[in-house]
This record gives structure tokens, sequence and C-alpha cells, in this order.
């Protein structure tokens, strides 16, 4: 495409910083900036029509990881390594909420849950055994216990007798705090273009040039927050891992209300709006949802269908109301790549599912980049 003089000028012609990607971490990154740098002229390339991969896809966790989860990373990592990580996760929460205020973002603290299928018991009893230490671990981030014992209160089918609660987990909705984060972002003279897919990039000069299916142009900085896209342009450790996600239509006098998590976190469900939103699935086909292309999976889909009626709505009637999926960027590691890759480009990605809990915190230590 030939842009025009006038597309050159008004949006093409002195940019001093280049975002890829206009999720959680694009966005927050532009705000930094913008406060660092006021008289900046920023531009966000997008490669959707809205927010691709999981900023607008996910299901709205505001969590830091439930026991089990804490439990398989205390085996690859040390004390101070998990500490560190879920240390990250709460300030990205607060700041994500201070940025943006709880009633913008529809942000409930309705507690969260950590279930277990009867055919999981050792792994309950496991983690019941660990409660004490794993409490005492996260005392000086909380200043009290944050795991405890519950009973099945929500009838829920096939499952061990108790929960493990956290009430310090909350929820959101996805959609309000991406329009907000949207509207924030314009209001402060960011440029945002969407259905640019950005292909490459070349330094020179001092500059870089952007190379989009579209057209090309210079910039002073680049930021590159595509996460679960990102090996498209860099060469780190990040992976794309495509996440199954469905809702149910709403629910005549659904009682159910919290966040939940199964199975070590590859499975979790949520109330909204009268509705249960289940996800995940992902360890039943590892290998065909390492993609980064959008689609559903049936095996996995029909999986999730089954445990609505198996375990979480075994005595009511529901209807699958929408299926989708959305692309995360994992690794070898659950630590973020934020990193100086070059004098003049940058890149905050590898945000391993927990994008509603660090993105925030990502993005404004991407902008600290420079």
């Amino acid at each position: 495409m030939n842009l025009s003089y006038w597309e050159i000028k008004s949006w093409f012609k002195n940019v001093d910083f280049t975002i890829v990607g206009s999720g959680i971490v694009g966005l927050s990154c532009a705000l930094n900036l913008r406060k660092k740098f006021p008289k900046a002229k920023i531009v966000i390339l997008e490669k959707g029509m809205l927010p691709q991969g999981a900023s607008t896809k996910n299901a709205g966790f505001a969590c830091f990881g439930s026991v089990s989860e804490i439990v398989e990373d205390l085996k690859n990592h040390s004390q101070s390594e998990v500490v560190s990580l879920i240390k990250k996760r709460i300030n990205g929460l607060t700041q994500l909420r201070k940025l943006l205020g709880d009633k913008s973002i529809g942000y409930h603290q309705n507690g969260g849950y950590e279930i277990f299928p009867k055919k999981d018991l050792n792994v309950f009893e496991n983690c019941r055994s660990q409660l004490k230490y794993i409490n005492q671990m996260l005392n000086p981030l909380f200043k009290s216990d944050v795991f405890k014992i519950q009973k099945n209160h929500f009838n829920f089918s096939n499952i061990t007798g108790d929960y493990i609660f956290n009430s310090f987990e909350g929820q959101l909705d996805t959609g309000a705090m991406m329009e907000s984060l949207l509207r924030k972002a314009t209001s402060k003279k960011i440029k945002i273009l969407n259905n640019v897919d950005v292909l490459s990039f070349t330094e020179n000069n001092n500059c870089v040039e952007v190379n989009s299916k579209a057209f090309d142009f210079k910039c002073s900085k680049l930021f590159i927050a595509t996460n679960g896209f990102s090996n498209k342009l860099l060469k780190e450790d990040v992976k794309p891992a495509r996440a199954q996600v469905l809702i149910t239509k709403p629910i005549k006098n659904l009682k159910i209300k919290g966040t939940f998590h199964l199975d070590k976190g590859y499975y979790y469900f949520r109330n909204i709006d009268d509705r249960i939103l289940l996800g995940g699935g992902r360890n039943l086909d590892f290998k065909n949802e390492e993609t980064d292309e959008f689609g559903l999976n049936i095996k996995i889909q029909n999986e999730l269908e089954s445990m609505l009626k198996t375990v979480i709505l075994p005595k009511s009637k529901f209807e699958i109301d929408h299926r989708w999926s959305g692309i995360m960027g994992v690794g070898n590691k659950k630590t973020t790549i934020i990193k100086t890759i070059s004098e003049n480009v940058f890149c905050g990605v590898r945000l391993g599912g927990m994008g509603i809990a660090i993105g925030s915190a990502v993005g404004n230590e991407l902008a600290n980049k420079i």
C-alpha cells in the first residue's frame, strides 16, 4: 500500500516510539512512556481488529497462583524465586487497579477456590499437608494466612469433600478492562492502528525500520509486546500456547460465586453475568495447542462441556452460548522476559498465562528500559 502525504505526515513521520501489540503490556508500556515523555509521538500497531492474543480473550482472573501451582513451582524454583513471582503478580494487580479503578474494570474480590477431582485425592492431601508451610512463606506479603480449608458448599460433584480457599483472589470484566485501557491511551494522544501485521524490523543509522504487510516506516525506538506471537519477531524462549474457553447462557438462580481452579491450574471457571465461564484443558493436547492460530479444539471443548455436566453444574440445565480460544506466551521458565534486544529495540514477553496479574507491571518495566 502506498501511503499518502497526509498519512505519512500525521501518523508515520518523526515517530519516537512504536509498540507492537495493543494488549495489557503494550498499552501499559505506552502510558508509561507518555508519562516519561509528554511530547513524544507514540504509535501502537495491532495485528487484529481488537487486541489479539489473550488480553481480550482471558477468563478475567485477578489471581496469583493456586496451592497446587505453587507446590509444582517449588519443585523447579527456589522458595525465594516463587515468592518473587507471587510478589510481582500482586504488585501488577495493584498497579492495574490503581491505574484504571476497580469500578471501571468490574473488579470484585469474591475469593478463589481450588477444587480437586476424586481421582486427585493424593494431590489434595499433598497440598493440604503443605498449607502451613506455604502460608508461612507468603505471610510477609499478605500479613495473614492466605489459604484455608473449606467444605464443598457449592455442591460440586465428583470432587474431594473440601476446597482450598483464598480470600485474596479477585475477578474482573476483561472487556471493560481493555476498553478502559484503550480509552486512557487515546486520551493521552497515543495513536493505535489496528489490522497492522508487523512482519520484521531492521536497525539502520540509529533508527528502526518497521516492516508490515501493508507499509514500512521508521521510528526511534521499538517495543515488542506480542507475547504468544513474539517468536515471529524474536529469538527468545517463548512459544505460543492456545487456551480453549466456553461460556454458558444465563442460568437461573446460579449460586456459584468466585474463581475456581482445577488440575494444577489447567482448568479454571468463574461466574459472570449469571453464567459460568470455563476454560483450560491444554494438557489434554499439548502438541496441537502449541500454536498461534486461533481455533476450536473439539476434543478439549467436549471435555470442558463434560466437566460442566459432571462436576460444576450436575443438577442444573445449561446451554453453551459462546466458544473461543486465546493465545498465551509460555516458556521453560515462568519468569517474564523484559529485555533490551539492542540499542533501539526492547521486548516484554512470556507472561505464562498471568497477563492480568503482571501485564501492567511488565509494560511499565518495559517502558523503563529507556
